[in-house]
């Protein structure tokens, strides 16, 4: 597995296209609990996703996840993450970040976009780094975002807080 820096990856992938492998990636997430003393860590089971570089090198990313597939280990709390007070997936099973600009940084690239999840839209920017591996792109991002930003408001007694971490780790193959 080798490391370059993504202005180097950009002039490599400059006019190339790349889907997002499901074996190989996970989309996390980790939010306080507990008046932070404790942490709610779950996935999205079902990720799919996409990488676009035109052949000036300007490059748009896309992550899609499906919220019913949403995992924290515990089958109680997941349907109620799933339900109209986080995630609706009834009225909203889908989640999706897309990209609008991304920023080269040398060792890494901010990636800023719109998360959508449960009917709302939120500005977010994503630190992401990309390695060659395996025949493909492994692509890693990292970023937080207020869940209140989402309508994600249900807390009883203050009891959950309003971060989320994110974590994604995506394999991509060349279309």
């Amino acid at each position: 597995m080798s490391t370059t820096s993504p202005a180097q990856h950009t002039n490599q992938l400059a006019g190339t296209r790349w889907r997002l492998d499901p074996s190989g990636s996970t989309a996390e997430f980790r939010a306080p609990n507990g008046w932070g003393l404790a942490s709610v860590k779950g996935r999205f089971d079902l990720v799919y996703g996409r990488l676009e570089v035109d052949d000036d090198g300007r490059s748009y990313m896309e992550l899609a996840g499906d919220a019913a597939s949403l995992d924290t280990g515990n089958r109680r709390r997941d349907r109620h993450l799933q339900s109209g007070d986080f995630f609706d997936v009834e009225h909203h099973p889908a989640l999706r970040f897309r990209s609008s600009r991304v920023i080269d940084h040398g060792d890494h690239l901010q990636v800023e976009g719109e998360l959508e999840a449960a009917g709302q839209r939120t500005r977010l920017q994503v630190e992401v780094t990309v390695t060659h591996a395996g025949g493909g792109l492994d692509v890693d991002a990292a970023a937080t975002v207020d869940r209140r930003q989402l309508g994600m408001t249900w807390s009883p007694l203050g009891v959950i807080g309003t971060e989320a971490a994110l974590s994604v780790h995506a394999h991509l193959r060349n279309d």
